[in-house]
């Protein structure tokens, strides 16, 4: 495949090493010195578009894929306020959206885990459920997007819970997520389950940036060919 990389900071970086590795080529990297004046006929040279920016320009770079007709991957979070406004306009183009909060392997089965945990715990409400996230100093958005996930997950799964909350709460209908900003933590998240008598908890650590850049890499595999707006449940299929 030729990829176009948007967004070439440390994760573009690793993307571009694992695609190279599977025999793929870059033919357009965007950074800080050409975000605002790359164009769609540059965007046209490549197969597919990798996404790794920042929330305040992903909606943008989807919508100058779609104009240009390549399908693109996304792993920019801090957005999803907007997704259904995407989807709509994917549609409308006739277009190809592939979109993840997590991009590793190992966190979408820490996913299907987390489904799992809140459904066995929704018949003990004398548990306490709460969240940690970890992320490096230089994630621009908090909570992360797979903590996000993860909440949402256990919301729709626990009677008890309605809503989350990027802090503390007394509320025992609210989520608490915790964000810690640390070094260069790849990213680390825990969800708590805690009685007086004890306590259950799930955790998932990336020791590296690497899994999510394989990841995205098999996204892009993916996607290739396909029409519409897809996840990491249909390439673990």
């Amino acid at each position: 495949m030729n990829i176009a990389l948007i967004g070439y900071g440390k994760m573009g970086k690793e993307i571009e090493h694992v695609a190279l590795s599977r025999g793929h080529k870059i033919v357009l990297k965007v950074d800080i010195t050409n975000a605002s004046t790359f164009t769609i006929d540059e965007l046209r040279q490549a197969d597919i578009a990798i996404e790794f920016s920042t929330p305040e320009s992903a909606i943008d770079n989807i919508y100058k894929c779609f104009d240009a007709g390549i399908p693109i991957v996304v792993g920019t979070t801090g957005w999803m306020n907007r997704l259904e406004e995407v989807k709509q306009k994917c549609a409308e183009k006739d277009q190809t959206l592939f979109y993840a909060s997590n991009y590793s392997i190992g966190v979408n089965l820490f996913f299907k885990l987390n489904q799992y945990l809140a459904k066995l715990m929704n018949s003990y409400p004398d548990y306490t459920i709460t969240m940690e996230e970890i992320h490096h100093v230089h994630k621009l958005d908090a909570p992360s997007g797979t903590a996000i996930s993860l909440a949402n997950q256990v919301i729709e799964l626990n009677d008890n819970k309605n809503k989350w909350v990027n802090n503390t709460t007394d509320n025992k209908n609210e989520l608490s997520i915790i964000s810690k900003r640390i070094d260069e933590v790849p990213g680390t998240h825990t969800v708590t389950y805690s009685s007086p008598v004890d306590e259950i908890n799930i955790t998932h650590i990336a020791h590296s940036r690497k899994g999510f850049a394989l990841g995205a890499v098999l996204a892009a595999e993916f996607t290739i060919g396909k029409k519409g707006v897809f996840g990491m449940n249909d390439l673990l299929k």
